[in-house]
C-alpha cells in the first residue's frame, strides 16, 4: 500500500494555497500536516480524500490515480473532518450502531458499549448526541476509529479538538497502534503530541506559497 502525491497544486478563489507538492505515505507512517491557519491544510486533506480535485498534479493509490480506483481507495480510507459527522437526533449508541452495520459487522453490541466507555462516554450512551458538548460529540465521531477493520489509511482533520488530556493520550495510543499494524495516518492538529514524538513525521505548508 502506498499513497503518492505528485506535483500537487491547489488554487482557491484565484489564490494559490500550495503548488508542486510531492510526498509519499507508506505503511506505518504517521504524518502531521503543519502550517498557519489559512495555508491550506484542510484543502490538502480534502484533495487526499478525493472530495476536491487539484488544480494540477495527482494523488495516487498503489500507482493508480484515486479518481480511477475510487471504490478501492475509499474502501481503504477513513476520513474525519472538522465537523463531527454524527447525527444529532441519534444517541451515541445509535450513531455507532449505524456505522457498525455499514462498516464493522463483526463487532457486537457489547463492543459498542465498550468503545463508548473507552472514549469517555460511559453514562451518555443513550443521550441525544445533539445535547452533548462539542467535545463529547467529537468523541462519538472518534469512536469509529476503534471499530475500523479494513481502512488502512486514516485522514484526520484536527482530531484532538475539544478533547481533554486523557482523551488525547488515549487517541495517541490508538494512532500508534494503528501504525504498528501497518496502517497509515495523516492528520492536522495544534495539539502538542507527547506519545507520538519520535514517530511523527511532519510536512509544513508555508504561507509564502500563497503568493
Amino acid at each position: 500500500m502506498l499513497l503518492c502525491i505528485n506535483n500537487l497544486s491547489c488554487v482557491r478563489e484565484d489564490r494559490t494555497l500550495f503548488e508542486q507538492l510531492s510526498f509519499t505515505v507508506s505503511p506505518g507512517d504517521l504524518l502531521q500536516i503543519e502550517g498557519p491557519n489559512g495555508v491550506g491544510k484542510t484543502s490538502l486533506l480534502r484533495l487526499l480524500t478525493g472530495l476536491s480535485h487539484p488544480s494540477a498534479g495527482e494523488v495516487s493509490w498503489n500507482g493508480e490515480n484515486i479518481r480511477h480506483c475510487r471504490d478501492e481507495y475509499h474502501a481503504n480510507l477513513l476520513y474525519l473532518g472538522h465537523q463531527p459527522g454524527v447525527k444529532a437526533a441519534l444517541t451515541p449508541l445509535e450513531n455507532l450502531t449505524f456505522y457498525q452495520q455499514l462498516h464493522s459487522p463483526r463487532h457486537t453490541d457489547m463492543d459498542l458499549w465498550q468503545v463508548l466507555a473507552r472514549v469517555g462516554l460511559a453514562g451518555f450512551e443513550e443521550n441525544p448526541t445533539g445535547q452533548l458538548s462539542a467535545g463529547q460529540q467529537r468523541r462519538v465521531a472518534l469512536a469509529r476509529l476503534w471499530l475500523c477493520e479494513t481502512p488502512s489509511l486514516w485522514i484526520l482533520d484536527e482530531p484532538f479538538t475539544a478533547i481533554d488530556k486523557q482523551g488525547v493520550k488515549v487517541l495517541e495510543q490508538l494512532l500508534l497502534a494503528h501504525a504498528d499494524r501497518g496502517g497509515m495516518v495523516i492528520l492536522t492538529t495544534h495539539q502538542d503530541l507527547i506519545l507520538m514524538q519520535g514517530r511523527l513525521k511532519t510536512l509544513t505548508l508555508s504561507s509564502s506559497l500563497q503568493e
